[in-house]
């Protein structure tokens, strides 16, 4: 089978096993792709190769007559970084590949080698080589923190890697940015990014969304359908609430993972998938799993790196110019003017502790631009508690008829009730009630739609 990469470079791979079948089976697949190949039985003859030579792709054994393959791996991350590293693992050795993958490697693959997988795994490496510089991304991480600097350098990292990555950080971080921009960085761009919110699929359904089902295979089955792994073939799932999948698909969940393959509901045979998975969650996993409520062997078969998420009160410094994007942002899509945000309205916003973070603080903002009188918002229409609770999952505050509601909830209810006042006063004109708030009929228009107001 010949591989057709599209670009007119000769490309060139380091092969390191002491048996030589395996080296010859690989240097015959990799020679059909269009690959050349220097080969090495010890790490002692693969240095001096990657000293004289530039490589594209490297596959190297797990365990060597003179060493170990992850410190190949630590070698090359030192050396010649741009080098993506397959490792060969005995099959079952899944505890090795894991530790290989947190040292830098690009992806494994197990003995007896599959030459289907081997194969995705090369155009997979060599699409790294291949990319151009990326062009400007709709998707970004704003800021000039040391952190924000920090977790750009480890996206870019991370992307060009396969390992599963678990993102953590509270709610309103920046969770599935980050994932995005991982895939947008990596070899997969070009293919689908799919999103699951594990949390919103109804129990009953949550298996034929995952893996698909066949025409007549339960009650309501029509047609055939495609689950989100099918989806997601040659390029990313990113699980999001991962932590609230139940125990029963946590189960299926794993074997599909570790087989890279799902079986639709209905069907017998097994259809093998290729994609990179990132997984998500606000909630503590780690404790989960302590707890019995998160399976352990899915939680390390997923957080095989960890890519945490910072609090916004962690970074004030960047509060300025994620203020001036998202004012930019909500003015664009209101279709009105961009507004000031006078000094004492951002000092303020730079003390507030922000427990919804980066979320919460476009909710503010749009609340502040809904209820400003005039061009530049002042600190009373940022509306901020006068003192920040401590940090929770949910932020919870007191309702008047004594129950108990988040925090968000809570500000859109006095933003609804600020609207539905100024709509009474002008015998519901929309366009009076518009002008007696401040703001454009277009931006009433939309926060009425909103926040459900009828």
């Amino acid at each position: 089978m010949e591989w057709d990469s599209g670009v007119s470079k000769d490309y060139l791979a380091l092969i390191i096993d002491d048996e030589l079948d395996i080296i010859e089976l690989l240097e015959i697949t990799l020679s059909r792709m269009g690959v050349s190949c220097r080969c090495a039985q010890n790490l002692a003859e693969a240095r001096k190769l990657l000293a004289a030579e530039s490589f594209d792709l490297c596959l190297s054994d797990m365990r060597l007559p003179d060493g170990d393959g992850i410190d190949f791996v630590r070698h090359i991350q030192k050396t010649a970084p741009q080098v993506p590293v397959a490792m060969i693992s005995a099959h079952g050795n899944m505890e090795t590949a894991i530790e290989a993958l947190k040292a830098g490697a690009f992806d494994f693959v197990s003995k007896p080698v599959d030459l289907k997988a081997l194969r995705n795994l090369v155009k997979s490496a060599l699409k790294l080589s291949d990319r151009p510089k990326p062009a400007p991304s709709q998707f970004m991480l704003l800021g000039n923190s040391v952190i924000m600097e920090k977790t750009r350098q480890t996206i870019s990292k991370l992307a060009r890697s396969q390992a599963p990555v678990y993102i953590s950080g509270p709610s309103g971080a920046g969770k599935e940015l980050a994932a995005r921009l991982i895939h947008e960085q990596g070899p997969r761009a070009d293919q689908r990014f799919v999103p699951i919110n594990c949390g919103a699929i109804p129990p009953e359904l949550m298996e034929s969304e995952f893996f698909g089902h066949k025409k007549g295979s339960f009650t309501g089955a029509a047609s055939d359908k495609e689950g989100l792994f099918q989806a997601a073939n040659g390029g990313t799932l990113f699980l999001d609430e991962v932590a609230d999948l139940p125990l029963n698909m946590q189960v299926k969940l794993l074997r599909a993972i570790q087989e890279m393959a799902v079986r639709p509901v209905g069907m017998q045979a097994e259809i093998p998938v290729d994609v990179r998975i990132l997984s998500a969650t606000h909630k503590d996993l780690a404790q989960m799993v302590e707890a019995g409520h998160f399976r352990q062997d899915l939680y390390y078969r997923i957080n095989v790196i960890e890519l945490p998420m910072s609090w916004l009160h962690q970074r004030t410094e960047d509060i300025p110019i994620l203020v001036e994007h998202l004012l930019r942002k909500i003015s664009s899509h209101w279709g009105t003017p961009h507004p000031r945000i006078a000094k004492s309205a951002l000092q303020a916003l730079q003390r507030y502790r922000f427990p919804g973070n980066v979320r919460e603080l476009e909710n503010i903002l749009e609340r502040a631009m809904t209820l400003c009188d005039g061009k530049t918002i002042q600190v009373g229409d940022l509306q901020l508690p006068e003192a920040t609770p401590d940090f929770t999952d949910t932020i919870i505050v007191d309702r008047p008829d004594g129950m108990k509601q988040g925090l968000e909830p809570a500000l859109n209810d006095q933003e609804r009730e600020a609207i539905s006042r100024a709509l009474e006063q002008t015998r519901y004109n929309k366009t009076a009630a518009a002008k007696l708030l401040g703001i454009s009929f277009r931006a009433l228009r939309y926060r009425i739609k909103k926040l459900g107001i009828e």
